[in-house]
């Protein structure tokens, strides 16, 4: 079992930047594969983000490419999600998540999620 906490979201204007932070509990954190996903009020869940377990490989949305840029630290069992050139579409409750594969339609544990807003 994985417990998964976010931080860091909040209001921001257009063009702003955010980090958002999400740390795990338990001992086998770097086994997990981890990923970001968003849901705004009456839409669906979207993939945002993931990486691997050793971080080598990321993949992204094509509609945060070159904005956002998703990384781990082990050590610190914490996986970030810099969100910068923020838009409005971009507003959403972002939660993390984790399991031994992630990708756009498969993880195993997820936060609550943090909100993230942005104004125009």
């Amino acid at each position: 079992q994985v417990q998964l906490v976010e931080s860091g979201g909040g209001l921001v204007q257009a063009g702003g930047s955010l980090r958002l932070s999400c740390t795990a509990s338990g001992r086998t954190f770097s086994s997990y594969a981890l990923g970001w996903f968003r849901q705004a009020p009456g839409k669906e869940r979207e993939f945002v983000a993931d990486i691997t377990q050793n971080g080598g490989v990321t993949y992204y949305v094509d509609s945060v490419k070159g904005r956002f840029t998703i990384s781990r630290d082990n050590a610190k069992n914490t996986v970030y999600l810099q969100m910068n050139s923020l838009k409005p579409e971009d507003t959403a409750v972002y939660f993390c998540a984790a399991g031994w594969v992630v990708s756009t339609n498969r993880y195993d544990y997820r936060g609550q999620g943090t909100q993230v807003t942005v104004s125009s």
